[in-house]
């Protein structure tokens, strides 16, 4: 049941309801903002002794030794999917980056893959090379186990598949080959499942492990690399980008299901749109401004979005003089001319082009900047190349942090992708639809939260964790906190519960060195007596809603027991909120036997 004013929504409209990312300087999202309301830069510049090969192009005075590196990108924790030690070594870091990034998104929105009913899509995008150049191609002459484990690990076909079945689910898989537009035709795609019924939720997203990590390139003159290893997006000197490489996923939904499930929502994509520019003018593989801007009011048109609604515009922005200029024009053929400004950046300033993942960061960009209302810096811009000639376009470059106040009243971003062969992908993305006022949470009633781990020392860190973003974010219900804890994570070995009426409680119970009375915890809890328990099909329910009733129920779940979480809640108009997903424990996974 929904609380949101009674409303008509588009039809066509997608919700994003979770989120996950881990790209050059950043470990998840919150920190992937955070360094770009900072302009902080996450290119590495690597010493010639940290540089894993090319020891003989080292010293060529052409070769720049910079790079956006992934931290962790060797790593892997399989235990929470059941995954042995030997098949996670089998597995390209593509593979088990994205399954990690696919979980997280899941929690993110609030939904415990073993209780999700329904069929969830799984979109993604990867670098064939990446397995290549991770470990040789499995042997065909023979089907056997050994094989066949290492063909399914190797393969990046089966990467969304993997996903799908380590996490329980069932729905569509879908690899997408789409070199540098990649996450938005997964997008795309997704979208489409869920509008034509074909998926209740979708997962899409993109990952890319540049391999081997450790190494720059050979600067050639007029190509897309920088040749000094920064990229300068719309500014006269900049001379290309960087490689990088990264993971970005998203959770989508049909907005209106969205709102009547009270889930969170980061954004809305209103359109979407893709083409190729096929045989043109232009060198194969350069933006061909006619088709690209095709495609970008293509993304409006679907959406019903007027191009001067339209206040960010994020750039593919290679920083390279020439494939700027393509962009500018395309971008401003497809909004044309218009009284209100447009503010236009570009992310590879920051982390580099990450191919695949390219659209991933500029997306989880504008959507971080749609939930905040914060515009952020483009950064490595110090003199706007005139030949763009700004003043022309709708377009303003965004060279400061600032809040977000459009014209129009309304929030709306557009991120374009552009992939060599001729590949362009435009989204347009709306901020989250305004609710009604939720009635005042209830002060004094007892509530249950619960947390679970596959070890304790994974528990602490869950404990932690939520803690301390309880102590950020003080606007957090404890209605929602409890409601997204109880239905939103799986439920694993090692439990921990506690009865609070107050986040204080909750705060000061997850701080708690010692075990306080309303807090019980696996191998610590007293016996609670099942027998004043009332069942169903999925478990056992509440006697009651008081304080002990719940503290009753919280030491038969620490215990044990299947819990009903859904008819604890039964009654309420909780939403469901972002908090601190399973905090993965990861452990180094690389063949070295070749």
């Amino acid at each position: 049941m929904s609380d949101s004013p009674e409303q008509d929504y588009d039809p066509g409209d997608v919700a994003v309801i979770g989120a996950s990312c881990r790209l050059p300087g950043a470990r998840n999202k919150e920190q992937y903002w955070d360094n770009l309301v900072h302009g902080r830069e996450s290119v590495t510049l690597l010493s010639k002794d940290e540089i894993e090969v090319d020891e003989t192009l080292i010293h060529n005075p052409y070769y720049v030794g910079a790079v956006g590196l992934l931290d962790g990108h060797d790593e892997f924790d399989p235990s929470v999917f059941g995954i042995t030690d030997r098949l996670a070594t089998l597995m390209t870091p593509e593979h088990r980056l994205f399954l990690e990034s696919a979980w997280e998104t899941l929690e993110d929105g609030g939904y415990d893959p073993e209780r999700i009913k329904g069929e969830v899509g799984i979109y993604g995008a990867n670098n064939p090379q990446t397995a290549a150049r991770y470990i040789s191609p499995p042997d065909w002459a023979s089907v056997g186990p050994e094989v066949m484990d290492r063909s399914l690990a190797w393969t990046p076909d089966t990467m969304t598949s993997n996903a799908l079945y380590y996490m329980g689910l069932t729905g569509e898989a879908l690899t997408v080959t789409a070199v540098c537009a990649g996450f938005h035709y997964s997008v795309h795609l997704a979208c489409q499942s869920l509008l034509l019924g074909q998926t209740d939720m979708a997962v899409a997203g993109s990952v890319l492990v540049r391999l081997p990590h450790r190494r720059g390139y050979l600067w050639e003159e007029g190509r897309i690399l920088s040749r000094d290893g920064r990229c300068r997006p719309f500014d006269a000197g900049g001379t290309g980008t960087v490689l990088a490489s990264g993971v970005a996923t998203v959770l989508l939904k049909p907005l209106a299901q969205a709102v009547a499930d009270r889930d969170h929502i980061y954004g809305v994509v209103k359109g979407t749109a893709i083409n190729n520019n096929g045989v043109d003018v232009m060198a194969y593989g350069l933006a061909q401004p006619e088709r690209l801007s095709a495609c970008i009011a293509g993304a409006m048109e679907v959406g019903g979005v007027a191009p001067d609604t339209v206040s960010l515009y994020e750039a593919n922005g290679f920083g390279l003089p020439m494939t700027d200029g393509l962009e500018v024009t395309a971008a401003t053929m497809a909004f044309g001319k218009q009284t209100g400004t447009c503010a236009i950046g570009s992310v590879k300033g920051n982390i580099g082009h990450g191919g695949v993942v390219a659209g991933g960061a500029g997306s989880m960009k504008a959507l971080m900047s749609l939930h905040h209302k914060t515009l952020a810096p483009t950064i490595n811009l110090t003199e706007v190349n005139p030949d763009l000639d700004f003043p022309s376009t709708p377009f303003v470059p965004q060279r400061e942090l600032a809040d977000w106040e459009p014209e129009s009243g309304i929030r709306r971003a557009g991120v374009t992708a552009i992939g060599g062969g001729g590949y362009n992908a435009h989204l347009v993305l709306e901020e989250a639809p305004t609710v009604a006022e939720r009635a005042p949470e209830a002060v004094g009633r007892p509530r249950l939260a619960t947390l679970s781990a596959l070890d304790d020392e994974a528990l602490a860190r869950q404990r932690a964790r939520l803690r301390d973003r309880l102590v950020a974010d003080p606007d957090l219900r404890l209605d929602d906190i409890c409601f997204s804890l109880n239905v939103g994570r799986k439920v694993m070995a090692r439990r921990w519960a506690a009865v609070v009426r107050s986040r204080q409680e909750l705060i000061e119970a997850l701080s708690a060195d010692s075990t306080p009375a309303t807090v019980a915890a696996t191998g610590a809890a007293p016996r609670a007596d099942v027998d004043s328990f009332h069942r169903n099909d999925d478990g056992i329910v509440p006697s009651g809603d008081d304080e002990q009733a719940l503290f009753d129920l919280a030491a038969a779940w620490v215990n044990g027991r299947q819990v009903d979480f859904d008819s604890l809640h039964l009654e309420e108009t909780s939403h469901r909120v972002p908090l601190p997903t399973y905090p993965f424990q990861p452990r180094r996974f690389w063949r070295t036997d070749w």
